[in-house]
């Protein structure tokens, strides 16, 4: 598809191919936290999860069910199965819950920042669980990106009162990150499409989150915004951009997919800044260039 894009003397590489799709699928994310800040005023945290990916999960339903896509289901072994149950729990109940409610609780900025140390857990679990051992230089990218992340958030206090949002958020620091190595493996094998990973995943972990919040917080009125919300993140940034996510994890690594997504934090400072009026100081431009930087080395060894 990038050859419409490119001169045919330039060969887009396919690994350059899928970090372009994964940086477009996370700018995608990024504007989710916007939506979701504004929509939880009206919508309670782990409901409002659970129509979202809901939603998604019946949009992808009928490709799914295609005579082609669904006899390719004949194939998957139980432990297929397996696997992918335990990819919806872990990434989209786990994961995504605790990221709605941990914004109902705390701002976006202690929350971005506790779900930014996923990266970190991610190399050191590929390392024991998928043997991608980072280089020297990768570790220094990391290091770096850490660092700009601090420098951009420095100094993060916590809100007094607030425990339940930081626990719920590290819940989804630990899910996110068995998430990553699990997506990776299952996405490397090459055995199971990303239409079928990213429906059956996200079909488990959506009718898991949604019945967990309509038993717990009920469903409110909704009016016409909350639905629009509801859908855009239902089809685009749900329905579209896991499935493309999910066909990146097949070129990149665990650790480089992880990094990519923590280019998230510089993209929400930017809308929360045009969107919210947030403002970004002197201090906090540097982080995010330490951070973008950090990104670009990590990529560098290819």
């Amino acid at each position: 598809m990038f050859d419409r894009f490119f001169p045919r003397s330039i060969k887009v590489s396919p690994h350059f191919g899928a970090i372009f799709q994964a940086l477009f699928v996370t700018f995608l994310w990024s504007t989710s936290w916007v939506i979701i800040k504004f929509g939880l005023a009206d919508i309670p945290a782990l409901t409002f999860a659970g129509l979202r990916y809901m939603g998604a999960f019946l949009c992808l339903l009928p490709f799914a069910l295609t005579r082609a896509s669904f006899s390719s289901f004949n194939g998957l072994s139980l432990r297929d199965w397996m696997r992918l149950i335990l990819l919806g729990v872990l990434f989209y109940t786990l994961t995504q819950g605790a990221q709605f409610l941990a914004l109902a609780y705390l701002p976006a900025v202690t929350v971005s920042l506790l779900l930014n140390f996923s990266t970190t857990t991610v190399a050191l679990m590929g390392m024991v669980f998928l043997a991608e051992r980072p280089r020297p230089i990768q570790w220094a990218g990391i290091c770096l990106n850490l660092i700009g992340i601090f420098v951009y958030f420095y100094p993060a206090a916590f809100p007094t009162g607030q425990v339940l949002g930081i626990v719920v958020a590290l819940v989804g620091v630990a899910a996110n990150a068995g998430s990553s190595i699990l997506g990776r493996y299952v996405n490397r094998m090459g055995s199971i499409s990303p239409l079928q990973v990213t429906t059956v995943s996200m079909g488990v972990g959506a009718t898991l989150l949604l019945v967990t919040g309509l038993l717990t917080q009920g469903l409110p009125h909704l009016s016409l915004s909350n639905w629009v919300a509801i859908g855009w993140l239902a089809i685009v940034n749900t329905a579209f951009a896991f499935t493309l996510w999910n066909r990146t994890l097949r070129v990149l690594s665990a650790m480089e997919s992880s990094i990519i997504n923590s280019t998230m934090l510089i993209q929400i400072a930017v809308l929360a800044w045009v969107f919210l009026g947030e403002s970004v100081t002197w201090l906090e431009g540097i982080g995010m260039f330490l951070a973008g930087i950090g990104v670009l080395i990590v990529q560098l060894r290819r």
